[in-house]
């Protein structure tokens, strides 16, 4: 840490400070070790109306003092050893605890032990990130504090985050409509001739489970996701990026083989960059359309999956379209 990084950390004061109370700028706290990426930070703050409190390097982070957390905190890991994801791993737990939002950026090399570490907080990740990825987790960051006076979203960010939200609701919507006309099928079915009307709690569970139809074959899944990817060699992949309808066959595939899928794979099987695949992921596991499931034998590792209620309403899906139709 250089003289300067080290007298800003010694004027570190975040924590519960009433900033959004008393109307000052939420604090923001940067660890990184290259100094190009401290510098770009601090300026994309500064501009962005928030107030850097601390500049240091990750070593800051792993073995400093322990001090109160604040509104933000930014960290650029691009190398994820021991030291430094135990590190990760308190943060999270601690941001979890008192409300911090925390942006790490990383590698994809790296990906897996980073994720698997901030499994608490809602931390957003960011993957080999330019600046404007950089900026667009600020903002979306800031939306978080409405009280405070901050620098508006360019409308380029701001439609961004827009249609990720829409286009995620969205798909929760249909799939939370899926779900009464089959409650009421159940229903119907459980209140037959010669019975009471009233269905226990286990009957209706029973002839709900009836109803459901399984999963897809897991080949057609795979080819379905096969003539998805064909089109990228003919036109140019943008044109089609739907990343959530991407992972969504994805997941339905790896349930359907009982195999387990990685957010690096995941992010591969998305089609867009990992940074915009992480956000997809966030925006689901949010709305319920996905798990984030631990792993038993390495707790730094972490898997996806699909809720029972989305793998439902996809088996629905899939079951209503018939075996011989070409869905791309």
């Amino acid at each position: 840490m250089n003289k300067a990084d080290h007298s800003l950390a010694q004027d570190w004061t975040y924590g519960a400070t009433g900033d959004e109370v008393s109307g000052l700028a939420p604090t923001l706290s940067i660890y990184a070790d290259r100094s190009r990426i401290r510098g770009m930070l601090s300026e994309d703050a500064a501009a962005a109306g928030l107030r850097v409190s601390v500049v240091g390097d990750l070593a800051a982070l792993v073995t400093g003092e322990a001090r109160p957390l604040g509104d933000v905190v930014m960290v650029d890991c691009p190398v994820a050893d021991g030291g430094t994801l135990a590190a990760l791993s308190r943060l999270d737990v601690r941001a979890a605890r008192t409300g911090t939002r925390l942006i790490v950026s990383t590698v994809v090399d790296a990906l897996e032990d980073v994720f698997g570490c901030l499994d608490q907080s809602g931390a957003q990740i960011l993957v080999d990130p330019d600046r404007a990825d950089r900026v667009i987790a600020l903002g979306h960051v800031l939306a978080q504090f409405p009280s405070a006076r901050l620098r508006e979203l360019s409308e380029d960010e701001r439609h961004l985050l827009m249609r990720l939200t829409e286009q995620v609701g969205q798909i929760a919507g249909r799939i939370e409509r899926l779900a009464p006309s089959e409650q009421a099928a159940a229903q119907g079915l459980a209140a037959a001739p010669g019975t009471t009307g009233r269905a226990t709690d286990s009957d209706d569970a029973r002839v709900t489970r009836a109803l459901r139809p399984p999963l897809p074959d897991p080949r057609l899944v795979r080819r379905i996701i096969r003539h998805r990817q064909l089109r990228a060699r003919h036109f140019d992949s943008q044109l089609f990026a739907d990343p959530a309808w991407d992972m969504l066959l994805d997941l339905t595939a790896a349930r359907a083989e009982h195999r387990r899928v990685s957010v690096t794979s995941l992010c591969i099987a998305s089609g867009v960059p990992p940074t915009t695949a992480l956000r997809w992921i966030g925006q689901m596991v949010e709305q319920g359309l996905f798990v984030r499931v631990g792993d038993q034998t390495d707790r730094r590792r972490a898997f996806i999956e699909l809720s029972d209620r989305c793998a439902d309403a996809m088996a629905r899906y899939f079951a209503e379209i018939g075996p011989g139709t070409a869905v791309v």
